[in-house]
């Protein structure tokens, strides 16, 4: 019972973050999952198959589709023509999000920053199909001509409509997480004065952790590590060990146990939503459409 009330504490320390406007989105490859993108072993495969590699390859546990695609620049591989293939291959058609719930709620959620790491352009058409303006960022240029008053997209990743921003190889990678490029420093500075809410993500994923471990580390040389907003990350099963090493970083798990990870995030969304609205209801502000 405690820890279900610890919980409750949680979702409604975000929702009036989120009625505040004081809390911001990060989203993973699991939202997108939603509305059926392929998976990375179908970009892997292409990769081995353009390389004339033997597929047996991809059946080693060391081989990661980020490892694969720093060989495929290493061998002279066409890295714009890999970005062309993604944006062939991974493209939702407007139908398919528009029939995504997952999509509707996090629209109607309003935050007023995203940041994504997914290469597509589904969060996009979303509120296009909803009718909700937004602004699309990818580099320092795009900083620069935000419109006040919208919902801002940041592509931490990259997007497929430029193949040159894509996050794709393993040195890519670790340029990105060196926490020193624009949308980094942009990034630190939302994170230090607001809250940051986590889904789509596996805690499998080195990359995600290493950016919740600098946050940490960040907020600790501040010397005011105290006074951080909090932060959450939403995941469909957890476990005791990660959920210690996350809250060290000062990061609080949000979990359904449900056994299909869709129905979890639309579970959990819901019942944020609900949480927006009854506060709401109690200061007597309107609901979230």
């Amino acid at each position: 019972m405690g820890d279900n009330w610890g919980r409750h504490e949680s979702l409604a320390a975000l929702a009036q973050a989120i009625i505040d406007r004081r809390a911001i989105l990060f989203v993973g490859a699991g939202v997108s999952m939603q509305v059926g993108l392929p998976s990375w072993q179908a970009l892997t495969e292409y990769m081995v198959d353009e390389l004339e590699l033997d597929r047996d390859l991809l059946s080693k546990p060391d081989v990661h589709y980020q490892t694969v695609a720093e060989y495929y620049r290493l061998r002279g591989g066409n890295m714009d023509l890999l970005g062309h293939w993604l944006r062939d291959n991974w493209s939702i058609c407007q139908e398919q999000v528009a029939k995504s719930l997952a999509h509707e709620l996090l629209v109607s959620l309003d935050f007023p920053v995203i940041y994504t790491t997914n290469y597509d352009r589904n969060l996009e058409a979303a509120f296009e199909h909803h009718g909700k303006p937004y602004a699309k960022i990818t580099n320092a240029r795009d900083l620069t001509e935000v419109s006040e008053g919208v919902t801002q997209i940041i592509k931490f990743h990259g997007d497929l409509d430029d193949p040159a921003s894509l996050v794709l190889a393993e040195s890519d990678h670790f340029e990105r997480l060196s926490f020193d490029t624009p949308l980094d420093v942009r990034f630190r500075a939302d994170a230090l004065g607001k809250t940051v809410l986590f889904i789509g993500y596996s805690m499998s994923d080195m990359n995600i952790r290493l950016l919740l471990y600098r946050l940490w580390q960040t907020w600790q040389r501040s010397g005011f590590a105290e006074d951080r907003p909090p932060s959450f990350i939403f995941m469909p099963r957890g476990n005791e060990v990660q959920e210690a090493v996350l809250r060290h970083w000062g990061i609080s798990v949000l979990r359904d146990e449900s056994d299909d990870p869709g129905l979890a995030l639309m579970d959990f969304l819901r019942r944020l939503i609900s949480e927006v609205a009854r506060l709401r209801a109690a200061r007597k502000e309107p609901s979230i459409d």
